[in-house]
């Protein structure tokens, strides 16, 4: 038995459940054999994440809302050693955004793990890219009026992170002129898949979709020797709970 066939009819069986939906790599065919399986399970009203915990899979729940508006809640779990994430949308509040978004309008919010934020457009694009595997979900394009309205916006982010990074190179303090180079190529990236009217649903390789790769060697190399030098002087405190649902390479 596969992992969906398994999970699947025990989530949209969940009170307050409309759809059951296939995300992330596996939907879109560009995943690895190792990749996990992210399932965004879509509710209206109001749902308890207690009921995951009651699946009885190993692994992390969160109420709505504890992950963020956007990100919002679900479950970290592993099913016969596959990690699966699955992720709480409110269809309702979805639907609000996807008005908002083909009027041209929406809003960035700060979200752990993302550089500039996630724009409220970017479960509206989840819908467009997934698979659903139960239940109905709305049909969804990218609005005209979005493509002229974020591609504007992200680039004026982008111009004003400049106009920072300046000052702080001015200063010296190059741990915060790369970052915010790092913030203005992002949201650079942002803004030309905007134009071309592309889902942008995170930050993984959307430099590379953008054309901008050259930032690389503009920015610098870290790399993974950095990351645990930059480890060591941080003494972060550890993630057990992330260690089987961390982005993939």
């Amino acid at each position: 038995m596969t992992v969906l066939e398994e999970l699947v009819p025990k989530l949209v069986r969940l009170p307050g459940v409309v759809a059951v939906a296939l995300g992330g790599s596996r939907a879109t065919g560009t995943h690895r054999p190792d990749s996990d399986w992210d399932l965004g399970l879509y509710y209206r009203k109001s749902f308890d994440a207690g009921v995951l915990a009651e699946l009885g899979y190993p692994g992390h729940t969160a109420q709505p809302g504890e992950w963020g508006r956007l990100v919002n809640g679900g479950a970290w779990l592993s099913v016969d050693g596959t990690p699966v994430d699955v992720l709480l949308r409110d269809l309702d509040q979805i639907e609000r955004w996807w008005a908002d978004a083909r009027e041209g309008r929406f809003e960035i919010d700060n979200v752990e793990g993302h550089l500039v934020g996630l724009p409220t457009y970017v479960p509206v694009g989840e819908i467009a890219l997934a698979r659903v595997l139960e239940g109905d979900l709305p049909r969804v394009t990218y609005p005209e009026a979005l493509r002229e309205a974020a591609s504007q916006r992200w680039r004026w982010n982008a111009a004003f992170s400049l106009l920072f990074a300046g000052h702080h190179a001015e200063q010296g303090d190059r741990t915060s002129c790369a970052g915010l180079l790092a913030r203005a190529t992002l949201q650079t990236a942002h803004g030309i898949l905007a134009e071309r009217g592309e889902w942008a649903l995170g930050e993984k390789r959307l430099v590379a979709r953008a054309g901008l790769a050259a930032a690389h060697d503009i920015i610098g190399d870290p790399g993974p020797e950095a990351v645990e030098r930059m480890r060591e002087l941080l003494n972060p405190p550890k993630l057990g709970e992330l260690s089987a649902h961390l982005p993939e390479e």
